[in-house]
């Protein structure tokens, strides 16, 4: 599956953004899907990832309550809903796609990466 990340930007701490990631190739429903990011000087990191479909959803401790994954397969998209946003938020956000069993959130894991999309949150 081929993947492209969209949607970041430039944004003031305490501000919300939406990422999206458009897939094509292989179909998107037989896919796990992820975020992940990586900030200056710093090794690419997990951020969350959804099942299938959607019921299913994942996030590091880091965002946890702040950003929302979720999905349209009908679409061929993902989403990454992010609030509250704080500086150290700042990186390059990547979508990333697996197939296989649910409950492996290692950038190992996952074969298929998008081109990463850089937001930063300015204090």
């Amino acid at each position: 599956v081929q993947l492209q990340a969209f949607g970041g930007g430039l944004v003031q701490a305490g501000d919300s953004l939406r990422l999206s990631c458009a897939a094509s190739g292989r179909p998107f429903s037989d896919h796990i899907m992820g975020w992940f990011r990586q900030a200056p000087g710093k090794e690419r990191e997990f951020v969350a990832a959804i099942t299938w479909n959607g019921a299913g959803t994942y996030y590091a401790d880091s965002v946890k309550g702040r950003f929302t994954i979720s999905r349209d397969n009908a679409k061929n998209t993902l989403y990454l809903q992010m609030s509250s946003l704080k500086p150290e938020d700042t990186a390059v956000y990547y979508c990333a796609a697996r197939a296989g069993s649910w409950g492996r959130y290692r950038e190992a894991d996952f074969g298929s990466w998008g081109q990463g999309t850089q937001l930063t949150v300015s204090s």
